[in-house]
C-alpha cells in the first residue's frame, strides 16, 4: 500500500492538475465580472460554472481510478453512443435563432452540446483505431477506413451547422494521423484537394461565416454589422494597457459594448479589466498545460494512450489560439471558446474528463520526464 502511494505521487502530474484548477478559479471571477451587469446578475452563470467545475473534478478523480485500456476494448460502442448522441440534435436540437446552429439537446431543464462531449468519444475511438492500424496506416485502404470514421461525426456537426467545432475535430484528427506516423503524401494531397476545392466550400459558406473571413481581411469593413463584436474586443484589450482597467470597471465590458463577453470573447474581458500582465501569465498557463500534455504523451507506455493525450493537446491547441486570436482580429471569429475560462457547463465539463483522462494515462507512464 506505501508502495502504490509513492508511485502515484510520483506519477501524478501535479503541475497539470494544479494549472487547470488556477484557470478554472480565474475563469470564474472572469465570468462574475463580465456578467456583472446583465439584468439576472452574475450568481447564476457563476454557479452554473462553479458546479461544472466541481462536478468535472469528481469526474477526473474517477476516470484515474479507471484504467484507460478498457476504454480501447469498448472502442467500437464508445464511437456509436457518440454517433448517436449527434445524430440528437437532428430530432431536439435547439439553438438555431441564437447562435446559428441546432447544436444543443435540451431535456427538461438541461442542456447540453453533444458535439463537446462526443470529443473525448472521438479522440478515443480514433486512437484506438490508429493503435489497431499502426503498422498499415499509410495503405491506401486503411487510410481512407480511418477518413471515413472520423468523417461521419465531423460530416454530423456540419450539418448542425458548426463550422467551428468541425474544424477542432479536423485539426485534431490530422494531428493524431500525423504523430502516428502517417506518410506525409497523404497531407500533401489532402491540402492540395483543399485548394482547388476552396471556391466550392466558399459558395458553400453561409453569408455570416463568409462575412467573418471578410473582416479579417479588412477590418474596417463593417464595423457597425459583422465585424462590430472584434471592434470592440480589441477596443476593450487595447483600453487595458498594462495593469487593466480594474476588476468590474471595463467600459467595454461592463457597459455592454462587448458581445458574447462571457464566453467567446471571455480574453477580452481579461485583457480590459486585468491588463497585459496578466493577460500574458494566463497565456502563459496555457501553454504550460500544452507543455504538460506533451511531456505525458511522449512518455506514455503505449502508443494508444500516447494518441489519446495527442488528440486532447490538439484539441485545447486549436481552442487557445483561435479564441484569442479572434479577440485580437488576427484569427476569424468561429464562436470556438477558451478552455478553462469561458463559460459553458457542457464544455468546461468536456475538459475536465479530458484532463481526468490524461492524468489517468500519466499514472501508467513507464518513463517519468519533466
Amino acid at each position: 500500500m506505501e508502495n502504490r502511494k509513492k508511485r502515484f505521487f510520483k506519477q501524478f502530474d501535479s503541475t497539470l492538475f494544479f494549472t487547470v484548477i488556477l484557470l478554472s478559479i480565474f475563469g470564474i471571477i472572469a465570468i462574475g465580472s463580465a456578467t456583472a451587469s446583465n439584468s439576472s446578475g452574475s450568481l447564476p452563470y457563476i454557479r452554473t460554472q462553479l458546479v461544472s467545475t466541481i462536478l468535472g473534478l469528481l469526474a477526473v478523480f474517477l476516470i484515474m481510478k479507471i484504467d484507460y485500456e478498457i476504454l480501447g476494448k469498448f472502442y467500437i460502442p464508445i464511437y456509436v453512443v457518440s454517433i448517436v448522441l449527434l445524430s440528437l440534435t437532428f430530432f431536439f436540437g435547439t439553438g438555431g435563432e441564437e447562435w446559428g446552429g441546432e447544436s444543443w439537446v435540451r431535456i427538461g431543464p438541461v442542456g447540453f452540446q453533444p458535439a463537446e462531449i462526443v470529443k473525448i468519444g472521438v479522440i478515443v475511438s480514433i486512437a484506438k483505431l490508429i493503435e489497431v492500424n499502426q503498422y498499415r496506416l499509410s495503405e491506401p485502404l486503411v487510410f481512407l477506413k480511418i477518413v471515413a470514421f472520423a468523417g461521419l461525426p465531423i460530416f454530423l456537426i456540419l450539418l448542425q451547422p458548426d463550422f467551428g467545432t468541425a474544424m477542432v475535430y479536423v485539426f485534431f484528427t490530422g494531428v493524431m494521423l500525423f504523430i502516428a506516423g502517417l506518410d506525409l503524401k497523404y497531407f500533401l494531397v489532402s491540402i492540395g484537394a483543399l485548394v482547388l476545392s476552396s471556391p466550392l466550400l466558399w459558395l458553400s459558406l453561409g453569408d455570416y461565416q463568409k462575412n467573418r473571413i471578410l473582416n479579417l481581411l479588412d477590418p474596417s469593413r463593417d464595423s457597425q454589422g459583422s465585424g462590430y463584436q472584434v471592434l470592440q474586443s480589441k477596443i476593450a484589450i487595447g483600453s487595458g494597457k498594462i495593469f487593466g482597467m480594474g476588476f468590474l470597471n471595463g467600459n467595454q465590458t461592463q457597459y455592454g459594448f462587448l458581445p458574447e463577453k462571457h464566453t467567446d470573447f471571455i480574453f477580452a474581458v481579461i485583457g480590459e479589466e486585468f491588463g497585459l500582465l496578466i493577460g500574458l501569465v494566463v497565456i502563459g498557463l496555457m501553454f504550460l498545460l500544452l507543455y504538460r500534455l506533451v511531456i505525458i504523451s511522449k512518455s506514455s507506455r503505449d502508443m494508444f494512450g500516447s494518441l489519446i493525450v495527442v488528440g486532447v493537446a490538439a484539441m485545447m491547441f486549436v481552442h487557445i489560439v483561435e479564441n484569442i486570436g479572434m479577440t485580437m482580429g488576427i484569427m476569424p471569429v468561429t464562436g470556438i471558446p477558451l478552455p478553462f475560462l469561458s463559460y459553458g457547463g457542457t464544455f468546461q465539463l468536456t475538459n475536465m474528463i479530458a484532463i481526468g483522462l490524461v492524468l489517468n494515462i500519466s499514472l501508467k507512464r513507464d518513463n517519468l520526464s519533466f
